[in-house]
């Protein structure tokens, strides 16, 4: 049987993937952060097709990621605001973001910063245990579903 999806996989990132890890949902979402609001500012920035662009904004809201709101101006139009599910994402944008500096660029190649608002360089995320020491993926491991706990 041919498999159409992981919306049902016992696993977290399978089903993460399966709803946001296509390029232009995160790309819509990314620039959500970045202050775009609008079907015609996301068009413009990321240089979609229409017809591509409101299929995942369409399904951005459905999945809660974001939704729909009357235009900040009082105009007829609507404009896409992140919702706290969509805004639960900005970890894994910077994630993604601090990957690609790190390994897609030449040293000194130009490129976007994320910065704080002083204006400074954002730290590297590190994921902490409970007790907060930083883990790598060797400190940790992947309990699958219905395994007892020992």
């Amino acid at each position: 049987m041919k498999r159409t999806g992981f919306a049902e996989a016992s696993c977290p990132v399978a089903r993460a993937l399966d709803a946001i890890g296509d390029i232009w949902s995160l790309l819509i979402v990314r620039d959500a952060f970045d202050g775009l609001r609008r079907f015609g500012d996301f068009r413009k920035n990321l240089g979609i097709a229409k017809g591509m662009l409101s299929a995942r904004l369409h399904r951005l809201v459905e999945l809660g990621v974001l939704e729909a709101v009357p235009a900040s101006d009082g105009s007829a139009y609507q404009e896409y605001a992140l919702t706290k599910k969509g805004r639960d994402l900005f970890p894994v944008v910077v994630s993604l973001r601090q990957w690609g500096e790190a390994n897609l660029f030449a040293r000194g190649e130009v490129h976007s910063d994320l910065v704080d608002e002083a204006g400074q360089p954002v730290g590297k995320l590190v994921l902490p245990s409970r007790a907060g020491r930083p883990l790598t993926w060797s400190d940790t491991s992947v309990r699958k579903a219905g395994a007892r706990k020992r």
